[in-house]
C-alpha cells in the first residue's frame, strides 16, 4: 500500500518509519533540503524535496491509498494546498495534529504582526523563535533589539539580513533546545521578551516557557491556527488497520 506523508516534522518522520517497517510504500514530501536531511535515508521510504503547488501535489498523489498531512501546526497555506490536492486526486486526507501546550503566564497574539505592534510600545531586547518566515513582521522594530534564532541555513540567514538584523544578533542554531540553553541565551543577550509559537513538546515549547519564567523574560506566543484532525497515535492505528486489510 502506498502512503504519502507531507512532513518536515518529528511526527511525520516517526510515522514514516513506523509504516515502512510494517510494509507500506511510504513517500515523504518535505519543503527544504534541511527537512530532507532531518528525515534521513531509510528502507521503504522515498523522500521528495521542494515546495509544490496544489496541482503539482495532486499529480504526485495519484495512485496513493492515503495522504497524511504532518506539516507544522502553523503551515496553514501548505495544509490548504494539500487538502485541495487530495480532493483533486481523490485520495483520502488525514491531518496529523500536534498536541497544544499550556502556558498560563504567556501573552497570546493572533499573529506576528499583532505581536510586533505590541512590542513597538516596549523597550528591551527580543528573542524571536518564530522562524525565518515571520521575520518581515518584526522588521519595523529597531533591528538592534532583535535576536532571531533561526536554522543555520542560507534561507535563515538571508531572512535575518532582509529584516535588517545586525549579524552580531543572529543566533543560527538547530534545536531542540534545553531549558538551560534557552535560559543561557536569554541571559547572554539580556532578553526582555521571548516571542515564540506553540510548537508543542516536539518544538521545545515547554523548555522556552520554563526558561522565560526562570529569567523573568516576558513570553509572547503566536496563537495556533484552529484546525481539526487526529493525534499521531490515532493516525498510526488507522494506517496499520489499512495495512492489515490488504
Amino acid at each position: 500500500m502506498r502512503i504519502m506523508i507531507f512532513g518536515g516534522t518529528t511526527e511525520g518522520r516517526e510515522l514514516s518509519l513506523c509504516l515502512a517497517e510494517r510494509g507500506a510504500e511510504v513517500t515523504v514530501c518535505v519543503a527544504t533540503e534541511y527537512g530532507a536531511e532531518e528525515q534521513g535515508a531509510h528502507a521503504g521510504v522515498t523522500v521528495l524535496t521542494g515546495r509544490r503547488t496544489a496541482d503539482e501535489m495532486a499529480a504526485l498523489l495519484r495512485g496513493f491509498a492515503l495522504c497524511v498531512d504532518a506539516t507544522h501546526p502553523y503551515a496553514v497555506e501548505a495544509s490548504k494546498n494539500i487538502r485541495a490536492a487530495c480532493d483533486t486526486a481523490n485520495v483520502p486526507y488525514r491531518r496529523l495534529l500536534r498536541e497544544a501546550s499550556e502556558a498560563a503566564d504567556a501573552v497570546f497574539f493572533a499573529d506576528a504582526a499583532e505581536a510586533a505592534a505590541h512590542l513597538n510600545e516596549t523597550e528591551g531586547n527580543i528573542l524571536l523563535t518564530t522562524g525565518a518566515k515571520e521575520l518581515p513582521a518584526f522588521a519595523a522594530l529597531d533591528p538592534n533589539r532583535l535576536y532571531p534564532r533561526v536554522l543555520p541555513s542560507r534561507e535563515g540567514i538571508s531572512a535575518c539580513e532582509a529584516a535588517g538584523v545586525p549579524h552580531r544578533n543572529i543566533i543560527a542554531m538547530q534545536g531542540p533546545f534545553s531549558r538551560e540553553l534557552n535560559a543561557a541565551i536569554i541571559r547572554q543577550y539580556r532578553i526582555a521578551y521571548v516571542v515564540t509559537k506553540d510548537g508543542g513538546a516536539a518544538g521545545g515549547f515547554c523548555e522556552k516557557a520554563e526558561a522565560a519564567r526562570e529569567t523573568g523574560a516576558a513570553l509572547l506566543v503566536l496563537r495556533r491556527p484552529e484546525e481539526h484532525g487526529a493525534s499521531p497515535e490515532e493516525i498510526r492505528r488507522e494506517c496499520e488497520a489499512m495495512l492489515s486489510c490488504r
